[in-house]
């Protein structure tokens, strides 16, 4: 597969601090490029200094050592392909025997020093069966070979695609098995833009959160609901976002929901709990000191004078200042977490979200209901879920409920093809599903009701004009027999 090469890529250089994303064949890594850092990647580990200064998209080989060395660019003579090659290998037979050098020479020859390319030319002559095989097979060998003993690694900037990869082929179960394509479904189907207020909830390792915010490009609002005691954004972290980005984000926990929407929402009932708690804790070491004091005053004779250590003085003090320090920071902390809460309430409060994504473990029925009332009229929402039957319920919970319009359930079918000369075709090899997407527009709740009411009004007015009908028919044929 073809990859998407950005051109500001290419002018930005590499510096301590900035997440970067390691490729080596079709396997790819995030880490963080730190000072002496060891990184483990493939079973080879080695330091990351040296691509400080660095362009994006450079490749480099690992050194003795550990250390990185710049790959030079390939030249024409340093191909490893053969211009022998045989019609075709229905007379090569597979026996094991083939190639000349064992398991102890390769070991020998990595000893020596040999880089990996060196290796391969070394299997490609030490093998009998090399110039019989076809142009197509000699160069599916070099490639598996290059595979396995050339240790070349290429750094990349971090994108969506390339994450959503690589959590796709490492830990699919963290993301919910949700894949690069249908992540840019996502993104389309809930039309996020910059300068919009976007409301996301997802349990993907802040996968979709980073995408959402790439996506925006630091301009607008990014309202991260979560479960549990606090946000999950691991996946997002590894865009390496600046800083102005960090502040289009707030979060706000999901079980304060219904009460936001009661307008009983409290925002100082946990500070003042928080408060308590710390003040009881304080109460109490304060207590368990004075207690201490006492019984040490106790045990002294009432007639002799207590003499008070200066060390053991100065450590009390120490001690004071320390719970003092740990008290004030604990309730600046406080107080900023409520304010970010406040604002996260506040952009909440106005119900004019222009999107809504959610990505969920969880079962997204109540989820998508309570949510939606978010949403300002004719904005976009959009749900993933791994399984289809959650979504049946969604759908038809909203069918009947109304306020939504455009609904659809759709999923995506991916397959990779090999684009070569003379070796064009589908690849085998392919993903079983890329999960379930929901999506489609709000529309004003009272407007939905008034259709709904005229729809059901209308059998009725023309049950009363048959009923008009059938009573007249019935009274003129009385008047008939009468006569």
């Amino acid at each position: 597969m073809a990859e998407c090469v950005n051109d500001s890529d290419a002018e930005s250089t590499i510096k301590y601090g900035d997440y970067v994303v390691l490729k080596r064949g079709d396997v790819f890594k995030s880490v963080q490029v730190e000072n002496k850092k060891k990184v483990i990647f493939e079973k080879q580990w080695f330091f990351l200094d040296n691509v400080v200064g660095q362009l994006y998209r450079t490749m480099f080989e690992i050194e003795a050592g550990g250390s990185l060395k710049p790959k030079a660019v390939k030249r024409a003579g340093d191909s490893l392909d053969s211009k022998e090659a045989g019609q075709d290998n229905r007379h090569i037979v597979d026996d094991g025997r083939s190639q000349k050098l064992t398991r102890d020479d390769i070991e020998t020859l990595k000893e020596q020093g040999l880089k990996g390319q060196e290796i391969v030319q070394q299997l490609i002559d030490n093998s009998t069966t090399f110039k019989d095989k076809t142009e197509f097979a000699q160069a599916k060998y070099i490639k598996k070979k290059k595979k396995k003993y050339e240790s070349d690694i290429t750094v990349l900037k971090p994108s969506a695609r390339l994450l959503a990869m690589m959590y796709h082929g490492r830990e699919p179960g963290k993301i919910c098995h949700l894949r690069y394509d249908t992540l840019a479904q996502i993104l389309t189907l809930g039309n996020i833009h910059a300068g919009s207020k976007i409301i996301v909830f997802e349990t993907c390792a802040g996968l979709v959160l980073g995408s959402v915010m790439e996506r925006m490009g630091g301009f607008g609002s990014v309202i991260q609901m979560y479960p549990g005691g606090g946000p999950a954004r691991a996946g997002m972290e590894s865009f390496g976002f600046p800083s102005h980005f960090h502040e289009t984000l707030h979060d706000f926990p999901l079980c304060k929901v219904n009460a936001l929407l009661a307008g009983t929402l409290d925002l100082t009932e946990k500070d003042a709990d928080s408060q308590a708690n710390s003040s009881r804790i304080g109460g109490s070491d304060s207590a368990q000191e004075n207690s201490g004091v006492s019984e040490e005053k106790k045990s002294e004779p009432e007639s002799m004078e207590v003499s008070v250590d200066p060390q053991e003085e100065m450590k009390r003090a120490e001690r004071e200042r320390l719970r003092e320090q740990r008290a004030q920071e604990k309730k600046v902390k406080m107080e900023e977490k409520r304010k970010k809460l406040a604002s996260a309430a506040a952009l909440l409060e106005g119900r004019n979200a222009d999107g809504l994504v959610i990505a969920c473990r969880f079962h997204p029925c109540p989820v998508l209901m309570g949510l939606l009332k978010f949403l300002a009229p004719s904005r976009p929402f959009v749900v993933y879920c791994q399984y289809r039957e959650p979504l049946i319920e969604c759908y038809t919970k909203l069918r009947e409920q109304g306020g939504a319009i455009s609904l659809r359930l759709t999923d995506s079918w991916l397959r990779h093809y090999q684009v070569l000369p003379n070796r064009t075709h589908p690849v085998l090899l392919m993903s079983g599903g890329g999960g379930y997407l929901l999506s489609g527009t709000t529309v004003a709740t009272d407007a939905a009701k008034a259709r709904n009411q005229h729809k059901s009004e209308e059998p009725a007015a023309k049950r009363l004009k048959l009923d008009e009908i059938s009573s007249s028919c019935d009274g003129s044929a009385k008047a008939i027999s009468l006569v």
